[in-house]
């Protein structure tokens, strides 16, 4: 029989030994995102292919995805927050999944129209026109106000995944200088 205080220093020991080992056993096989902490996979080059690789996406607005040890991808959200306080959209927001027939619902300051409207189109991710259109304004443009506008447009399954919606300020004078237009990225 041995004494009671090495019984116990031998408890104890055999204790440390099984946090130690329990600890190894998790950190070997439970994994953050698809690698190791010091592994940086370098085929990860856009925020959509570090979110699908499960890497951490943070709560902001544009989304942000950190690979691990590497570099952080930001969230193509277009031009949405530089053209909020001009124009904007009710019913699709960037990288939303959109449908043919699209209604397009938003409003827009009276500037961006002339004669109550203004050109809208629809491309793929190639630059290859799907569809294109003419947002109606739904109340008196002739202000400096936000007015309400509609429109519809009508498309092809594409072959691509996504591609963009395109709202251009309309411009009359033809003038590059009065170009302007809101990008939206959007998903077939």
């Amino acid at each position: 029989m041995m004494p009671n205080h090495i019984s116990k220093w031998l408890l104890v020991a055999a204790g440390v030994v099984a946090v130690v080992f329990v600890g190894l056993s998790i950190w070997n096989n439970v994994k953050i995102g698809p690698t190791m902490p010091w592994e940086v996979n370098g085929s990860i080059d856009s925020f959509i292919e570090c979110a699908a690789a499960g890497y951490p996406i943070m709560e902001s607005y544009p989304r942000r995805c950190a690979v691990l040890g590497g570099p952080s991808f930001t969230e193509d959200i277009g031009n949405v927050l530089e053209q909020s306080s001009i124009i904007r959209l009710d019913n699709v927001q960037p990288n939303q999944t959109i449908t043919s027939p699209l209604e397009l619902k938003g409003e827009a300051r009276g500037y961006w129209y002339f004669e109550a409207s203004f050109p809208v189109e629809l491309r793929d991710s190639d630059d290859l026109l799907l569809a294109n259109g003419v947002a109606t304004a739904q109340g008196d443009w002739m202000t400096v106000d936000f007015v309400p506008f509609t429109t519809t447009l009508t498309f092809s399954q594409p072959a691509t995944a996504t591609g963009k919606l395109i709202l251009k300020k309309d411009n009359p004078s033809g003038d590059p200088a009065n170009d302007d237009s809101l990008v939206v990225p959007v998903v077939f």
